[in-house]
């Protein structure tokens, strides 16, 4: 996490009203230069202020589309630390990317540091070296896979090392990729070991969908074809036997909202006669239980589709959730989050009025505070990974590589739940 300084005082002193009020204020003087980006799971308060309201990735790629379009400067996401640098990596070098709390970081993309990743990936290269196998034959060929939930070192590890981001949604497809040899198509028989980053729980989950055994699966007739890899213990904590044996390798990672939800939940929520609808970051005993799974996106278009009278248990973050609940209510739809847990992102929480007041008065004045701006060979790289997903999953769709065309201004309640 990054150091953030404290505000003035005069911001701490503003009622919710004052603030919503001075922030309409500076969009109007800096006008069309301005592109604010809003994350699903912010706050009321502070969404409603948003130009474009969109999961990670896709903030970025309608950002990148946009600001031209407007002639946009400045970008404020208001989102957290690897989505602001997705956003640096995406747009023109003349757009300029700012977060308006630096402390607003993401504790499962900070659990892949990079420098245990370069350690990882030496250890699991010399563990799969077969000394008895024949002259010539060749180790399985590892392919890192990176969650979009990551840091802009981490995607450019990866993007150096021939592989490729995911996004909850479009992971099936990268998996696909990866296990047909990446770019570059196998040998006659060579094999691939995936090396999935930072979360284990979309990782698992991607992995069992393609009939991959995996280590909770009791009934399973054969072991495990994947193993969980703990950065912080030597050889991830396993023995080279598994190391060589599993196809998919799980950095020890998880979001600290998604992991909240439990196997009882799911249990407890179909007892009243909800469906289940979770997200992929769940662990795998709860998307197991629950009805549907799917990304930020497929759970808003799902509750957004269902029927009056239907009754929903969502697996996600509160704000969205809560957002959810109230549309779906007009229609006769009956949604409440999976647990009473506070299933909050609380560095997304970081980011308030306060703050955006404080960066947008800062600009005003000529003054660019929190830019967030990635290493230009960082970039090169971790851009590297998001072409290679964004090619392949057009390859695999038939949809245009480089993502959505622009988006609308939402407006959504200003009332903070």
């Amino acid at each position: 996490m990054l150091w953030q300084p404290e505000l003035p005082e005069k911001y701490r002193r503003m009622s919710e009203g004052d603030l919503a009020t001075e922030i309409d204020a500076r969009r109007k003087e800096l006008g069309s230069k301005l592109l604010i980006l809003g994350h699903h799971y912010q706050q009321d308060a502070v969404i409603c202020h948003a130009d474009l309201v969109g999961d990670s990735l896709k903030l970025s790629q309608m950002a990148a589309a946009e600001a031209p379009k407007r002639g946009a400067k400045w970008i404020v996401f208001c989102g957290v630390h690897f989505m602001a640098e997705t956003a640096d990596i995406l747009t023109e070098e003349s757009v300029e990317v700012i977060l308006p709390d630096l402390g607003a970081g993401c504790s499962m993309a900070d659990m892949a540091a990079y420098e245990d990743t370069v350690q990882a990936w030496k250890e699991i290269t010399e563990a799969i070296r077969d000394p008895e196998a024949p002259r010539g034959a060749s180790a399985p060929r590892i392919i890192p896979i990176t969650y979009v939930n990551s840091s802009a070192a981490i995607k450019a590890f990866v993007g150096e090392h021939g592989g490729a981001c995911c996004t909850s949604s479009n992971a099936h497809l990268v998996f696909d990729w990866a296990l047909r040899g990446g770019d570059e198509p196998l040998a006659k028989g060579e094999s691939v070991k995936i090396l999935f980053l930072p979360d284990q729980h979309l990782g698992r989950n991607t992995a069992k969908s393609k009939g991959m055994v995996t280590e909770f699966d009791a009934t399973a007739k054969h072991p495990a074809e994947m193993a969980l890899w703990d950065p912080k213990r030597e050889l991830g904590g396993l023995d080279r036997e598994t190391v060589r044996r599993a196809k998919v390798l799980l950095w020890a990672g998880h979001c600290s909202v998604h992991k909240l939800f439990r196997s009882e939940h799911v249990r407890a929520a179909k007892t009243e006669g909800r469906t289940v609808l979770v997200h992929p970051e769940c662990s795998q005993q709860v998307v197991d239980g629950s009805d549907l799974r799917g990304s930020t996106e497929f759970i808003i278009q799902t509750i957004n589709a269902a029927p009056a009278g239907s009754r929903w248990a969502v697996g996600t973050e509160i704000h969205l959730v809560n957002r959810l609940a109230r549309s779906a209510a007009e229609r006769g739809v009956d949604v409440q989050i999976l647990s009473d847990c506070q299933c909050l992102c609380t560095t997304m929480y970081r980011i308030d009025q306060q703050h955006l007041l404080w960066v947008l008065d800062q600009l005003a004045a000529g003054r660019v505070v929190n830019r967030v701006k990635v290493h230009p060979e960082c970039r090169r790289l971790a851009r590297l990974a998001l072409d290679r997903m964004l090619r392949n999953v057009a390859s695999a769709t038939g949809a245009s590589a480089s993502g959505p065309k622009g988006g609308t201004r939402q407006k959504l309640p200003t009332t903070v739940d």
